[in-house]
């Protein structure tokens, strides 16, 4: 920060602090609304399978079961087309490795809204000015890697454009 540079406040890098950490609850939200669509598909695709199994009618994917290729002698199996449920079951996987991953993502989000929290409150009651506080946020920011979690420019980007001569854009 050069002496051009307009003072800024400790109060200013607390609100900071807790607006990104609400908007990283926002995004919470919304890939927990997601992993929620997720779960609903896998409980309904699972129950589906379900009845069609307890129903024995074969009717899993509208498919005629094939002629047993187990031997000539064999006769056809009759009931359930075990291709058409592993291709299922298949799907299902799928969907579920989908929702561990945003629940990885929910928590990781989580994390760095707890740190942001943290770090507003740390600020609020030891920063000694706004020199410092810019200097803790910027610190905070860089060992988290805060800038991959939001489209926005962070404070540290924006003290690494400055640093960088790019002065903005």
């Amino acid at each position: 920060m050069n002496e051009d540079d307009p003072d800024l406040t400790v109060d200013e890098f607390v609100d900071y602090c807790r607006t990104q950490a609400g908007l990283l609850s926002g995004h919470i939200e919304t890939i927990g609304a997601e992993a929620d669509e997720l779960l609903d598909e896998i409980d309904a695709e699972m129950a589906e399978i379900r009845e069609q199994l307890d129903a024995g009618d074969g009717s899993i994917q509208a498919t005629n079961v094939p002629e047993s290729t187990d031997g000539p002698d064999e006769p056809a199996e009759t009931g359930v087309d075990v291709a058409a449920i592993e291709e299922r079951e298949a799907d299902l996987e799928s969907k579920q490795k989908l929702v561990e991953a945003k629940q990885a993502r929910m928590r990781a989000y989580q994390d760095l809204a707890a740190g942001y929290t943290a770090l507003a409150g740390e600020l609020a009651s030891d920063a000694e000015d706004g020199q410092a506080a810019m200097t803790r946020v910027v610190e905070f920011e860089a060992a988290e890697d805060a800038p991959a979690y939001f489209e926005e420019q962070t404070v540290l980007e924006a003290a690494v454009e400055s640093t960088d001569g790019d002065g903005g854009e």
